[in-house]
Parts: C-alpha cells; sequence; structure tokens
C-alpha cells in the first residue's frame, strides 16, 4: 500500500484489562453515531505519536502513553485518499471527559465486530482480532 501522498489520520487502540475503548462520534458529526478508535489528523511537522497524544488531550483530557504502530488502512473520503495509521495506547493517566464524543464503551475482543464502525476502524478490528485470537 502506498501511503505517500495520502493525508495521514491517526487512531488510538487504547487498552484497559483486555478491554478496548470506542467512542461515539456526537451529533454535528457527519458520522453522527457510529463507533470509533479515537485519534485525528496530523497538524504541521508533528510525528504521529505526537499528534496521537495531543488528540486523545482534546478529546478527552487525557496524557496517554503511545506504544507500538499496529496496522494502516488506506481509504478515501470525499474524493481524498487517506492513510490511517493505528497505535497501541497501553496506558494514560487521568480520567476521560467527553468533550467531543457522546459516550464510551469499554469492549472486550470479541464485542468489537457489533458496534457500527467507519469503514476504516473496521480493519483495525479484523488485525486486533487475528493478533489476540488466543485470548478469545
Amino acid at each position: 500500500m502506498q501511503i505517500l501522498n495520502r493525508k495521514k489520520v491517526i487512531a488510538s487502540v487504547i487498552e484497559r484489562d483486555g478491554l478496548f475503548l470506542l467512542a461515539q462520534r456526537e451529533k454535528k458529526d457527519s458520522l453522527y453515531g457510529k463507533w470509533e478508535f479515537p485519534g485525528g489528523k496530523l497538524e504541521g511537522s508533528e510525528t504521529d505519536q505526537e499528534c496521537l497524544a495531543r488528540e486523545l488531550n482534546e478529546e478527552f483530557g487525557i496524557d496517554a502513553t503511545i506504544g507500538q504502530h499496529l496496522c494502516d488502512v488506506a481509504f478515501e473520503h470525499k474524493d481524498t485518499p487517506y492513510v490511517m495509521r493505528a497505535y497501541h495506547v497501553p496506558h494514560f493517566d487521568g480520567e476521560l471527559e467527553l468533550r467531543e464524543h457522546s459516550q464510551v464503551h469499554w469492549v472486550s475482543l470479541c464485542n468489537l465486530s457489533s458496534y457500527p464502525v467507519p469503514e476504516p476502524d473496521k480493519p483495525i478490528i479484523v488485525y486486533l482480532q487475528d493478533k489476540f485470537q488466543q485470548k478469545l
């Protein structure tokens, strides 16, 4: 997959006690009601890790530890090519505040597929289920 010439979006796979955080988009969003792995677009010259730490602080008021890169997902939105890069977030400090989402759920690996997520998030779920198959 070619990621050059694609805008980058960074997603978090926040894990706690074997559960994964999904956040539901608010009404003001075009994907209202969908559940997602939170994150956002790179700004300026920031790294993927800097972007994700900033986005999680802005969206939830937390200070996140950004772990290893998990996978990339290429997609198009409104005729613009993107690549979403997913990173593991094994720890964060602070209490989750809902600043840009209507709610969050901590979801088991086997239940991730039951949530309506945007198309680019689906390959992340498949990746996680394949990677952690032995835990199911």
